[in-house]
């Protein structure tokens, strides 16, 4: 399923998780005293590195309960054994042109892994890594970090969230108040703080890192008060919170919608759609993987919370914070690929003639009209603006990777870049990503190879199937890419500065409210001072100004009722 490349949104196409390892000896194992009592992590056949794995950072609510927040971690008087269990949270089953190693797959999936370099050093930098997918696939361990790590000197946590509706079915009722992914989230940064200092780490020295819908939830965690003081310096790798996948619109309605599909009716009952998603079957909570929606939402993502008593991870939209500057100020790396669109050029066949058709049906979820004629008439605008007064085809498939790229990615992230620096932020580092060399597939009728999606993490990461000495494999242009990809990244992680005064790369200022200066990531790093995708940016500036859908949060059940009468 050649799909797989291009809609897993969390980077890590062709990869396979940690292969079986021979039995460990005994000095292989390296016992910490840890909060939750002793843990044993063994080294890394690799690298010079502990791993332990399969830590619980929390404990999922499971049967009825299952969509409400995170529980407490268990703790322990025998030392656990730290070893890798491949656990994932429940998601849809796709099958894959690469052969990965088999998962277990359970409700109770809540487990962080924490890589220690072999250093009797303390209070290390500490990255906390969040995966992608979506926000309805993935796992912690589908990307490997340890070439950014590798100097002894960092702290690596990656970590399951819940994903789909276990994660993101959002009721707004006490039992199923919405966010739980969210909180998944912020469980484990507060299980950083209070644990990674038994592992070497400095819970005051956190970076928070994410790439897709992990760039998209560090964007959110910055911005919630619940996460708040809780991580120093993020970086989010092609995804922001302003994106049309990022937040649900309607999650009430999406829920209702998504229940009919699934030949529930009593949809306007509130309690009875929340029980019917309360005892639904785990194979049709993970039917969907919703991947192949054209309004570029994977439909259960994080919302905007009501009030029902406990934690809420965001109660106002994301654009309301920023506008307010309602949130704490921290230094950030942001940027996205130069053809993010090409997340969708393998769906280019069929959708080229639905987007002939009805134009209209591909305008992301974020936009709303009074009438269907004005929402027609700004669909002719956009495809005008993109493809001219010719059909989708093959000669602008182009222009149908910059619209996706736009929309899905570009557009949100330069709009979040100016509200940041309109509410004070004066430490956002923009940067595009255009590294391409002769392994790059070509795009498809063309002779042009771009930047898909998060090339960037791919190119800092290092795969789980590859190992340091094979990555000598890749052209010298790439090696040295990858290279300087990682101290830009390490310099951030750690400084807060993705270029330190003396460095032989171009010196890197902060962005302004207009999205420049930005570095350009590619052949060559160049410091670019003329704002990013400007003609792109002001023409969806305009569009956004005057057809945006806020999120709404799901009404109590009072307010529904009212509504109805």
């Amino acid at each position: 399923m050649k799909l797989w490349t291009c809609v897993l949104v969390l980077c890590a196409a062709a990869v396979c998780v940690t292969c079986e390892q021979q039995p460990p000896s005994d000095e292989d194992w390296l016992e910490l005293d840890t909060p939750q009592g002793p843990v044993r992590g063994r080294k890394d056949p690799d690298t010079d590195l502990y791993v332990f794995y399969n830590i619980p950072y929390a404990t999922t609510p499971v049967k009825k309960d299952k969509y409400k927040p995170p529980l407490p971690a268990p703790v322990w008087k025998t030392p656990f054994n730290a070893v890798d269990k491949r656990v994932t949270c429940p998601q849809a089953t796709i099958s894959f042109p690469v052969e990965f190693e088999p998962t277990v797959t359970q409700e109770d999936c809540l487990i962080a892994n924490v890589y220690v370099p072999d250093t009797r050093k303390k209070n290390l930098t500490v990255i906390v890594y969040v995966h992608g997918g979506a926000f309805v696939m993935g796992s912690g361990e589908l990307i490997k970090f340890t070439n950014l790590i590798n100097n002894k000197d960092i702290v690596l946590v990656t970590f399951n969230y819940r994903l789909g509706i276990h994660g993101f079915l959002c009721l707004g009722t006490e039992d199923v108040p919405g966010n739980a992914g969210m909180k998944d989230q912020v469980a484990l940064l507060r299980w950083v703080r209070d644990n990674i200092a038994s592992y070497g780490g400095n819970p005051n020295d956190v970076a928070l890192v994410g790439s897709s819908a992990g760039s998209a939830s560090v964007d959110l965690l910055m911005i919630s008060k619940s996460a708040e003081g809780l991580f120093h310096r993020v970086v989010p790798e092609s995804g922001g919170n302003l994106a049309a996948f990022s937040i649900q619109r309607d999650p009430l309605e999406i829920a209702k919608s998504h229940a009919k599909t699934l030949k529930f009716t009593n949809v306007d009952d509130i309690y009875a759609l929340e029980e019917f998603y309360k005892t639904a079957s785990w194979e049709s909570l993970t039917a969907d993987a919703f991947f192949t929606r054209p309004d570029s939402t994977f439909l259960f993502s994080p919302c905007v919370e009501r009030d029902t008593g406990t934690e809420a991870f965001l109660t106002e939209s994301p654009l309301s914070i920023l506008q307010k500057g309602a949130y704490k100020k921290l230094p950030v790396l942001y940027g996205f690929a130069n053809m993010e669109g090409l997340l969708r050029v393998q769906l280019f066949e069929d959708w080229k003639h639905k987007m002939n058709k009805k134009f209209s049906d591909f305008l992301p979820a974020d936009l709303t009209f009074k009438t269907e004629e004005e929402k027609e008439e700004v669909a002719d605008k956009v495809k005008k603006f993109f493809f001219g007064d010719k059909p989708v085809g093959d000669d602008n498939i182009l222009s149908y990777i910059d619209y996706f790229s736009d929309v899905i990615f570009a557009f949100p992230m330069l709009w979040a870049v100016k509200l940041h620096v309109e509410a004070g932020n004066n430490e956002i580092y923009l940067y595009e990503y255009s590294f391409v060399d002769e392994n790059i597939p070509l795009v498809p009728h063309t002779n042009i190879r771009g930047a898909d999606h998060c090339a960037q993490t791919m190119a800092i990461a290092n795969r789980a199937n590859i190992t340091h000495a094979d990555e000598t494999l890749a052209s010298p242009e790439y090696q040295n890419m990858k290279i300087t990809m990682r101290q830009i990244w390490i310099n951030f992680i750690k400084t807060g500065k993705p270029v330190p005064e003396g460095s032989s790369l171009p010196a890197w200022p902060a962005a302004g409210a207009d999205r420049a200066p930005y570095m350009s990531l590619g052949q060559k790093v160049e410091l670019r001072h003329e704002p990013l995708l400007e003609t792109r940016y002001r023409f969806w500036e305009d569009i956004y100004q005057k057809y945006y859908l806020e999120p709404i949060p799901p009404p109590t059940p009072e307010e529904r009722q009212h509504q109805e009468l």
